[in-house]
């Protein structure tokens, strides 16, 4: 990774917008993902969009009738940002004139937003929204483990992860099932998939059951692999009084802290004081004593490591998402897919910026293929970003033809 500096300065955006919005973003494979497919009628027509404009001015229910009529109020205004919401009973432009009660939200994607400000009691390195080489690897795990869990133990199959722009990912996951989901199916999967619990003047987060759930089993084992690596090396976790008497706070059994605390004044490295952990874990084990802390080094990787839910996100039909492909006005990042398959390669400060695209842009002039006109965004590193977008696009297509194949069946029949 880099320091994360960029020459993007974001007095410029304004001036930028107008030709990423032109020339740059993916409006064709952005509305054949929101309308999936046509295959449910009005799933597009009746979906809210909100635009955060400059200077903060909020716009929500936008709706729009097709990808011609998107793209049309997006370049008329140049939204800062664009946050997608539900489906709704009705075009949320037209909400003014629907009686409240018959306005509702009916479907939309089950979402995940992980923030890596929520990380800041277990990370060293940086605080709010600043990030570095040294806690991304916390996203690498949080998508590893949570990409898993839905899929093999929920069997959803259609996970989009997106880059936020700057401190976090987002997922979307779009299984029909998935966006059919009550907001009690959405608790119960966002709570399932919650492990790290309780406020700021909580001390242990994390309680194992004697008996460790096979789900969290699986989180352990992706954490375990790349714990020497992030806690012991990057974030050098127990490496001096401060921050081994923290860890050593997560200790259930007082008796048993204390006697660990003695052990950590022998050594100097993270290293080192994390062995003296898992052997003294083993020899409680052995010896059956100190019952309370029989999980201690799982519930300290976990604390440390587990992806951390902004829940209240997951659990509502009717809660906005910042969109795929926006820009984020103070780092000019855009927020791009990532593919979950290669997410150790995926670095954050090599995301394009929009002062970087429009620079290539620059660069080159208009080319030809196969006697048409090459998509601006394929000429910019742009372009493998939206490659994963296709990916992941075509698999979800693939869903769809059984549907409207049935459609046309009984179209014909009629």
């Amino acid at each position: 990774m880099t320091d994360g500096k960029n020459s993007y300065d974001a007095s410029s955006l304004p001036d930028l917008l107008p030709i990423y919005y032109k020339r740059l973003f993916p409006y064709s494979p952005y509305y054949r993902w929101l309308n999936y497919g046509g295959v449910f009628k009005n799933y597009f027509t009746h979906r809210e969009f909100s635009f955060t404009l400059k200077d903060d001015v909020y716009i929500r229910y936008q709706s729009f009738s097709d990808q011609q009529d998107l793209e049309k109020e997006i370049q008329k205004r140049c939204p800062y940002k664009i946050d997608i919401g539900a489906i709704f009973t009705h075009r949320p432009k037209d909400h003014k004139t629907i009686k409240a009660a018959a306005f509702q939200a009916q479907e939309k994607e089950l979402v995940f937003d992980i923030d890596m400000t929520d990380y800041d009691d277990v990370r060293r390195c940086c605080s709010g929204a600043d990030i570095c080489e040294k806690c991304w690897p916390l996203m690498q795990i949080a998508i590893k483990i949570i990409d898993r869990a839905l899929r093999d133990d929920f069997g959803f199959e259609h996970l989009l992860w997106v880059y936020s722009g700057r401190r976090g990912v987002h997922c979307w996951v779009c299984d029909e099932v998935a966006r059919k989901l009550s907001q009690d199916g959405r608790t119960a999967v966002a709570e399932y998939l919650s492990v790290v619990k309780g406020g700021e003047n909580q001390t242990r987060k994390v309680v194992l059951d004697d008996r460790i759930h096979p789900s969290i089993g699986c989180a352990i084992n992706v954490i375990r692999g790349r714990f020497s690596d992030y806690a012991l090396s990057k974030q050098d976790f127990l490496g001096n009084e401060e921050k081994y008497t923290k860890v050593l706070q997560l200790v259930p059994d007082e008796e048993f802290r204390e006697a660990l605390s003695g052990y950590m004044q022998n050594f100097g490295k993270s290293n080192h004081r994390w062995l003296v952990f898992i052997e003294k874990q083993k020899e409680i084990l052995d010896k059956g004593a100190f019952k309370k802390s029989q999980n201690m080094v799982e519930e300290i990787m976990l604390q440390y490591c587990y992806p951390r839910l902004d829940v209240n996100v997951s659990k509502g039909v009717n809660h906005l998402l910042k969109s795929p492909f926006c820009v984020h006005p103070k780092t000019g990042r855009v927020c791009v897919p990532i593919d979950p398959e290669n997410v150790d390669s995926f670095d954050p400060f090599k995301v394009p910026t929009i002062s970087g695209l429009i620079e290539e842009l620059n660069k080159f002039e208009t080319t030809e293929e196969q006697g048409k006109r090459m998509k601006d965004y394929r000429r910019t590193s742009l372009n493998e970003s939206i490659q994963i977008f296709e990916k992941f696009l075509k698999k979800l297509e693939g869903s769809w033809k059984g549907r409207l194949q049935e459609q046309s069946d009984m179209k014909m029949e009629f």
